[in-house]
């Protein structure tokens, strides 16, 4: 069973992975590359659970907290290079 959710885990993350390679728009790219980071951290929850390593979840919720910012931050850079507001403070 947990073999079926960790195959099911890696092939969503290369789809998305494709999605981010492939996307016709920066927001399309940057959607998947925060799929594929939510992915991670289910897959590391998973590896946590049947290792027996309550410890991974630790690094689980760290990367998850990380993708956060992460794309809260590239966000936040294509909305003020598009709009041309670089260094402009609100």
């Amino acid at each position: 069973m947990y073999i079926v959710v960790t195959l099911a885990t890696i092939v969503t993350m290369g789809l998305a992975l494709i999605r981010a390679l492939l996307g016709p728009s920066v927001y399309d790219r940057v959607l998947a590359v925060n799929m594929f980071g939510t992915k991670t951290v289910l897959l590391l929850s998973v590896i946590a659970f049947l290792y027996g390593r309550p410890d991974f979840l630790d690094l689980a919720l760290a990367y998850a907290l990380i993708n956060f910012i992460g794309v809260l931050a590239v966000l936040e850079f294509f909305r003020n290079r598009v709009e041309g507001g670089e260094g402009e403070v609100r």
